[in-house]
């Protein structure tokens, strides 16, 4: 006998990437050199100082306890202190800062806090499914807005007006944008905060790209006028720091919204280990010039990557920022799906094709900038002939 699973299971299904890997695992297995930029995995290390305090901290009694909910005072504080020499943004470490699991755990506890069955969210018709598939398992409906390709990729404010009803209840923001790579501008967000004001609507930025391969000062929504009356953040140490498998980020914004985001979080998980967000602060007080480092490695990848977009056929917008790069198919090619399972089979070459993304990347392809420029390089090659 089978005990029938819960309707949510059937509002969603398993995560491409999921599904996609066991293959190239099986590939692996029988012998392939398999070169995946597929995933948004950094493959590179976390500052020394951040190893240092891990382990230093490990030693310590108090470290494998139970910890605070709100998580720890140093790392709140590094966090607020990050915000503020990275973005301009002061932040009160005691009241608007909610360390996570992860951001994508947020996404979860932001959309049980504020959705009930019903509630409409607007979600960017190309994202990170999440945003999507955790208000579809909350019971809201979710109303995908559309962005304009030829203006950067920014949303079009005409048509969401006509898409927002009495139940609108939460925007998801993402810039920089993944997956197209699309910049942050001060515009976008003063745009994003006027229309949450008037529709009196949440909106919710995930901010985990600010600081790879930027080519100007990073921007936080907070920093906007009157954003922390409709806004509130996320940002993470997964991509920025190296950091992926420690599962580190926050949240922030307004005391009230904190506070009611708590509510659902503090009875999910018992708090984080000691140890790891007293590394988490002392990564946060990593020097510019680390950052500089590694974006110089990306840089890099970024132009091997480039010809491999161009082996293809692919264009692409050199204005991108983030660790990916969003191309568009040439004509020539059927589809993405077919594309990137040809090159996974016949190259032995992985990918990301767009439209796991959203309808709108059915014409288009995403690279990770998660491997050594030799491999992509390899790649390159390995299409070339």
């Amino acid at each position: 006998m089978i005990i029938e699973t819960a309707q949510r299971t059937r509002q969603t299904s398993e995560y491409y990437f999921s599904v996609k890997l066991a293959e190239v695992r099986k590939l692996i297995a029988e012998g392939h050199d398999v070169i995946n930029l597929g995933i948004g995995n950094p493959d590179m290390m976390p500052s020394e100082d951040t190893l240092k305090a891990l382990t230093a901290a490990a030693y310590k009694p108090q470290a494998h306890g139970y910890q605070p909910y709100t998580g720890t005072p140093a790392f709140r504080k590094a966090v607020a202190d990050f915000y503020y020499r990275t973005y301009g943004v002061t932040l009160d470490p005691n009241n608007e800062i909610l360390p996570l699991i992860g951001s994508k755990e947020g996404i979860t506890h932001i959309s049980l806090t504020f959705l009930d069955p019903g509630d409409e969210v607007l979600v960017p018709e190309l994202g990170y499914p999440a945003y999507r598939a955790v208000s579809q398992m909350v019971g809201a409906i979710v109303k995908e807005y559309p962005l304009r390709e030829n203006y950067g990729w920014q949303p079009d404010w005409e048509a969401m007006e006509r898409l927002v009803t009495s139940k609108t209840k939460i925007m998801w923001l993402n810039y920089p944008h993944m997956p197209t790579g699309a910049p942050a501008t001060r515009e976008l967000f003063e745009q994003a905060v006027a229309f949450a004001k008037k529709h009196r609507i949440l909106l919710c930025h995930d901010n985990p790209y600010s600081l790879i391969l930027n080519k100007k000062e990073p921007i936080s929504l907070l920093s906007i006028d009157g954003a922390r009356e409709v806004a509130i953040e996320l940002n993470s140490m997964s991509k920025s720091h190296n950091m992926a498998g420690w599962r580190l980020g926050w949240l922030s914004g307004d005391k009230a919204y904190i506070s009611a985001v708590l509510t659902i979080k503090s009875n999910v998980d018992s708090g984080m280990f000691w140890a790891m967000q007293e590394a988490g602060a002392a990564a946060l007080a990593n020097s510019s010039e680390w950052h500089d480092q590694r974006n110089t490695v990306y840089q890099g990848r970024l132009d091997a990557s480039e010809a491999l977009l161009k082996a293809l056929g692919c264009t692409w917008d050199d204005k991108q920022e983030g660790m990916f790069l969003w191309g568009k198919l040439p004509d020539s090619v059927e589809s993405a799906e077919a594309l990137v399972n040809s090159l996974l089979t016949e190259k032995h070459v992985f990918i990301a094709p767009g439209f796991i993304f959203g309808p709108k990347g059915q014409r288009y392809i995403r690279l990770s900038l998660c491997l050594p420029k030799e491999r992509i390089w390899e790649a390159v090659k390995r299409i070339e002939k």
